[in-house]
């Protein structure tokens, strides 16, 4: 349940809808049908070595053990989402796997406080699950399908509990680190990257006493894979952790002025060749070649690696018309927007190019691998 409040953009293949609950979209990960799967194996095999059960009652036993967890993961999920929803911060979707899961919000956390109680809001769930569990387990007999899948569930809430708040990024707790850091700091962007590399130590950490453990012949081979993944997963998270509270803190830097590259306008019907070498010709930097009517007036913009795809000797007869594409088809962003505004706009309409605006004139063309030169300038130099 890493990162469970975190604000994520929506990928493609990030989940599908499965419903609402409380109004919220929930999604489930396609990946988790192979975890449910082994896991509804393992756990059979296990009713059947441990009660005595048969098949199929024991895979159907392992099963209802898997639908618990999913319950488990939605409500701890839930605990992110309804206390976000209290602070007026909206919630996009849940989305689940079988042992994790995430909440996905329109926008941050107003002040540090609201982030350390949504943060926390699940950890705290997970851990009345546990304590509720727990309860059955004691009440119900040992020996039994109830009593087993209640210690089950016990012992997995309550451990989700426990490492959730442990202090680093994407964990809860890193998020709770992070709040009293940005309190601390006065900088969330510094506070995110402090409290990712507090996730590397503790992922770098559990790995050690992992293998520690499978040396000394307490964990299994099995167990000790399991938990490596996991603490890869949890290094991978603090490294996007980190990227990303480096990023948002050069969004200042943004500044579509500077950024947009001039336009040099050709008119339709214009032989790519010539409309190149007139670019060659150009003594401004970097200029971006535009398709004008008999007006003067832009009507499209020359796609650069449909233009590269046409060979040398054609080009003298291609019309750059051929390789552009239609001003109506591309995002135009006013050149007053900040820096965050600029990249939400970016992730709201992917492409290429956009259009930079003055009012009713186009005044240049933003590329966006210009914004993640300015975003990431040591990315943009290794390339």
């Amino acid at each position: 349940m890493d990162d469970s409040a975190t604000q994520r953009p929506p990928a493609p293949g990030g989940g599908r809808p499965v419903g609402h609950v409380l109004g919220i979209p929930v999604h489930a990960n396609a990946s988790m049908l192979l975890l449910a799967a082994l896991v509804t194996v393992v756990y059979g095999n296990y009713a059947q070595a441990e009660l005595g059960l048969g098949q199929p009652w024991a895979y159907l036993v392992g099963l209802g053990f898997v639908v618990c967890l999913l319950g488990s993961v939605l409500l701890h999920e839930l605990g992110h989402a309804l206390i976000a929803r209290r602070h007026g911060i909206g919630v996009r979707r849940i989305t689940l796997e079988l042992l994790s899961g995430w909440t996905e919000m329109d926008r941050d956390a107003p002040t540090p406080r609201v982030d350390a109680l949504v943060s926390l809001a699940g950890p705290a769930v997970s851990l009345l699950l546990g304590g509720v569990a727990t309860g059955a387990a004691l009440a119900l007999p040992e020996d039994t399908v109830p009593g087993q899948i209640a210690f089950q569930l016990a012992v997995s809430n309550v451990l989700v509990a426990v490492f959730n708040v442990l202090p680093g990024l994407p964990l809860d707790g890193g998020r709770a680190l992070r709040a009293g850091l940005w309190a601390l700091f006065k900088d969330r962007n510094r506070a995110t990257v402090v409290a990712g590399w507090a996730g590397r130590v503790i992922a770098f950490s559990t790995a050690v006493v992992v293998l520690l453990l499978f040396q000394l012949g307490i964990l299994t081979l099995f167990g000790m894979v399991f938990v490596l993944l996991v603490t890869l997963t949890l290094w991978h998270g603090a490294g996007q952790s980190i990227r990303l509270g480096r990023m948002t803190g050069r969004f200042p830097l943004i500044d579509l002025g500077e950024l947009a590259r001039p336009l040099l306008s050709v008119p339709a019907g214009t032989p790519l060749g010539e409309a190149q070498r007139r670019r060659a010709e150009d003594p401004r930097p970097d200029v971006v070649l535009a398709v004008a009517d008999s007006a003067g007036s832009l009507t499209a913009l020359v796609d650069p690696v449909a233009a590269e795809r046409v060979p040398v000797d054609r080009r003298p007869w291609v019309s750059v018309d051929s390789v552009s594409r239609s001003r109506d088809a591309l995002t135009t962003l006013p050149v007053g927007l900040t820096g965050e505004q600029v990249v939400r706009a970016l992730q709201a309409h992917p492409g290429a190019q956009y259009l930079v605006t003055a009012g009713e004139d186009v005044i240049g063309v933003l590329r966006v691998a210009d914004v993640a030169a300015v975003l990431e300038p040591r990315r943009a130099q290794r390339t």
